[in-house]
């Protein structure tokens, strides 16, 4: 006699704004829920440097999800610092949430060329 076993019903994941193909649900690597300070960097079009402190909520060896107050379009590039570290890489955009009711948008942002050891944790 055989015993078969159910399994659960996998719920559709929701739809997510992602940058091009290449970011489809692919994960990389184990998260950890983390508050890491970090500072993000970039260029507005009029060549102003825009310098933001904020704290990650996940990171991973490859990224993390921030909080920002400012909405920027996917695959925008930025400058990642872990604050703690001193540690700096350049990063990119690859998930952006719909904007929170309390103000601001989640950001999922991915390392350029990681190094291993860039959150100063084994991960």
């Amino acid at each position: 006699m055989s015993v078969q076993t159910k399994e659960p019903k996998k719920e559709p994941r929701p739809q997510t704004k992602l940058a091009g193909a290449r970011y489809k649900e692919k994960r990389r690597g184990h998260r950890m829920n983390s508050r890491v300070p970090v500072r993000l960097e970039w260029d507005l079009p009029s060549g102003k440097r825009v310098k933001v402190e904020a704290h990650t909520r996940v990171i991973n060896p490859y990224g993390c999800m921030v909080v920002l107050e400012h909405s920027l379009p996917l695959e925008h590039r930025v400058a990642l610092t872990n604050v703690p570290m001193s540690a700096s890489n350049a990063a990119v955009i690859v998930w952006k949430s719909d904007e929170r009711p309390e103000g601001g948008w989640e950001y999922g942002v991915e390392l350029v060329a990681p190094a291993m050891d860039f959150w100063g944790l084994e991960l």
